[in-house]
């Protein structure tokens, strides 16, 4: 971006300069969640400054104005507070370095962690029991999967919804995620259990190669909101309160390191690029390390639909 005299800017809006930035948000490639949670949390701050404020004026104080706003006008916690601030923060970042605003420096307030919640063993052994395949329905008996996979991997629903048939190389037990939160291809293992639930569930799904391997009961690509609400009504059936989709990732996270996983593989599982949220787990659920896969990945570990080896004739 050229950079211009701060005396050229001085008829730019707020408003103005954040459409320049989505602008090369998008040429830069970003994922459309990322632009809309920029997009979103720009518009809580533009409710507090006012679309026609010029650029030119935001200040240090303006962000130590907006943090109080934050914290005493909407009752955010200081978690929430960070979030916001991190979006807004880097689009003023994006117009210093074009010129647009003086410098300055805007700090992230330290904000105490909370426990993440998970699933109960209780929960999970309500939530992964198989349901009868001769009376259920495809929806039940989907979830029933989908629930055991989010178990098992520790993905987000944003990656498990993009996820083909051709993904899965049961011959090496491996699994190819494709769409990630930061744009980077994962090949993580597929456990033992959760490898013959999705080769039971291909035989009932069907379908080429090309298909979604979590689908609408047509058949067709699902959206998040589908899958969240068939969630929620999968888990209140089965008598369990908590219906979020992301428990089931914190949920992996801890039994992985409560089982004696290492925290390199989790952070490579999780398709995070640094150990900082790792570590915040560790910190929460204490570290011991361990080697083998199936000894610390959730789902073997409970052992509810356990695959176990048949007796054969000699």
């Amino acid at each position: 971006m050229q950079k211009i005299l701060m005396s050229q800017s001085t008829n730019l809006t707020v408003e103005n300069m954040f459409s320049t930035y989505i602008k090369k948000c998008t040429i830069k490639n970003l994922s459309n969640q990322t632009i809309k949670g920029y997009t979103i949390n720009y518009h809580v701050f533009e409710k507090f400054i006012g679309d026609d404020t010029l650029i030119s004026t935001v200040n240090k104080n303006t962000i130590d104005d907006y943090i109080l706003y934050l914290r005493e006008n909407n009752h955010c916690n200081d978690i929430t507070i960070n979030s916001y601030l991190r979006s807004i923060r880097a689009f003023l970042y994006f117009c210093m370095e074009g010129g647009y605003l003086e410098r300055f420096t805007i700090s992230i307030p330290k904000a105490d962690k909370k426990l993440k919640e998970t699933y109960t063993e209780d929960e999970l052994k309500l939530l992964l029991k198989k349901p009868d395949i001769k009376t259920c329905d495809f929806i039940e008996y989907r979830m029933w999967v989908y629930s055991n996979y989010l178990l098992a991997t520790g993905n987000r629903i944003s990656s498990v919804l993009n996820l083909q048939i051709k993904d899965f190389d049961f011959k090496n037990n491996l699994i190819y995620v494709n769409k990630t939160k930061n744009r980077k291809s994962q090949i993580i293992p597929m456990g033992r259990t959760i490898a013959s639930i999705l080769q039971e569930y291909l035989k009932y799904r069907g379908s080429e190669l090309d298909d979604y391997v979590f689908c609408t009961v047509t058949g067709d690509k699902a959206s998040i909101r589908g899958y969240q609400d068939a969630l929620s009504d999968y888990n209140h059936a089965r008598g369990v309160v908590k219906t979020s989709a992301h428990l089931y990732r914190h949920t992996f996270a801890k039994q992985w390191i409560l089982n004696g996983g290492d925290i390199f593989r989790l952070q490579k599982m999780l398709g995070h690029s640094d150990l900082t949220v790792v570590k915040e787990y560790v910190q929460m659920f204490g570290n011991d390390l361990a080697k083998d896969f199936e000894k610390f990945n959730p789902l073997d570990q409970l052992g509810i639909n356990q695959v176990k080896d048949r007796i054969r004739m000699k």
